[in-house]
């Protein structure tokens, strides 16, 4: 018997970092997104064996059932050690999700070259999740940590509105369908950035006042999702950037890497890598193309509808 199971990637538009504090965050999920495909064997093990998006197979190994349960973690964690932590933490929330006398042929397939995050991870536990059975958010929670957003656009076909309340993740589904839709790029920045990593230093450094930081984070989110025109859309995501410059006391990307560019420009996500958006009354990609960054891709490419 085989299974398969599928999730959507994401990117966030607005409420990046603060969302882990409880800001509400503006997500969009994407029409690229991984399968998992669960297939029963003889083998006493799971075969894994996962490819990239151009067929090519980034991770293959054998995990055995006695290294789940014993969860044997090396110092340098691995692929394999991550898979291992997250197919413990959820046969923890269901234990009776696998019968170990049953090998299996796990295969991943992704719709996106890994090197975008797009949600590789998110995807992965989503999928994990429908799989064995378990809530999505906890198993994130008790493994890789974060906010939870990508897993709502990893279970979600339109626009969310996401914030966590005590903790608890409030998915809202929202209406967003611009008709400026054709001035919105999304541009590659030709490198991944580590949302733990990212994540690790914004919690070291929070130098201001939050309740008053997130009151300002859902205005401007607001103001993005209600937004007629391009300019007002522009013009709140411009808004959204100097603030969290100050916050991350961090240049913006424009400032950085772009400052030449006619448009708007504002990073996804953890800053100073993976997606940026950019705002353009012309289609930019020649102007992107000559920085060196050639992976332009447009809203109705990208977001799924």
């Amino acid at each position: 018997m085989t299974q398969t199971y599928y999730s959507n990637g994401k990117l966030l538009i607005t409420g990046e970092y603060l969302v882990l504090d409880g800001a509400k965050a503006f997500a969009l999920p994407t029409k690229f997104g991984q399968n998992l495909i669960v297939e029963q064997t003889t083998a006493q093990h799971i075969q894994w064996k996962s490819y990239d998006a151009d067929g090519s197979i980034w991770f293959e190994d054998i995990i055995l059932f006695s290294d789940i349960e014993n969860e044997r973690v090396s110092e340098n964690e691995s692929v394999k050690d991550t898979l291992t932590t997250i197919i413990k933490e959820a046969l923890l929330l269901n234990p009776n999700a696998l019968d170990q006398n049953q090998g299996l042929k796990i295969t991943t397939e992704l719709s996106f070259p890994k090197s975008w995050g797009l949600g590789t991870s998110s995807t992965l536990i989503n999928n994990i999740a429908q799989w064995l059975e378990v809530d999505a958010f906890t198993l994130l929670k008790n493994s890789f940590g974060g906010s939870g957003y990508d897993i709502a656009c990893a279970q979600n076909d339109g626009p969310i509105l996401y914030h966590l309340n005590e903790g608890n993740p409030i998915v809202e589904q929202v209406s967003f369908s611009p008709k400026f839709t054709e001035n919105i790029f999304f541009v590659y920045l030709n490198k991944k950035q580590s949302s733990k990593t990212a994540i690790a230093s914004y919690n070291m450094n929070k130098k201001y006042n939050l309740e008053k930081t997130i009151a300002s984070n859902d205005q401007t989110t607001t103001e993005v999702l209600e937004a007629r025109t391009l300019q007002s859309f522009a013009e709140a995501l411009q808004k959204h950037e100097i603030e969290m410059s100050s916050i991350l006391e961090m240049q913006t990307i424009k400032e950085a890497t772009f400052p030449d560019f006619e448009g708007t420009i504002k990073s996804l996500g953890a800053w100073g890598g993976d997606f940026v958006i950019a705002i353009s009354n012309e289609n930019p990609s020649e102007y992107f193309i000559s920085k060196g960054y050639s992976t332009i891709i447009t809203y109705d490419e990208m977001i799924l509808t």
